[in-house]
């Protein structure tokens, strides 16, 4: 079973850090490829970053491109999305989300199976 939380959310002014983590607690997810999806109110999700199961390929959405960067540390079951230079539009619900062993990465938000709950990020001007 996979269970994702999301962690590491909160207010931060324009021009700030965070980082937001994605534990595992169900069994190991190492061989999975996970992706940051955020979504704002009155907004569609968006696709924000990805990294496959590997490390060895990453992707980012065009907003966030130089801004944040997605990581794992498969020892610790964990993904991070580093996130600097943060702006007003920032501010959304972030979800981590996870595809099935072995999957190929995706940007699309259908492609995964499992979900986070979602952490608040507040980016105020």
């Amino acid at each position: 079973q996979v269970q994702l939380v999301e962690s590491g959310g909160g207010l931060v002014q324009a021009g700030g850090s965070l980082r937001l983590s994605c534990a595992n607690s169900g069994r190991p997810f190492s061989t999975y490829p996970v992706g940051w999806f955020r979504q704002a109110p009155g907004k569609e999700r968006e696709f924000v970053a990805a990294i496959n199961w590997s490390a060895s390929h990453t992707y980012y959405g065009d907003s966030v491109k130089g801004r944040f960067t997605i990581s794992r540390d498969n020892t610790k079951d964990t993904v991070y999305l580093q996130m600097n230079s943060l702006k007003p539009e920032d501010t959304a619900v972030y979800y981590c989300a996870a595809i099935r062993s072995y999957g190929l990465v995706s940007t699309s938000a259908g492609a995964y199976n499992y979900w986070g709950q979602g952490t608040q990020v507040t980016v105020s001007s």
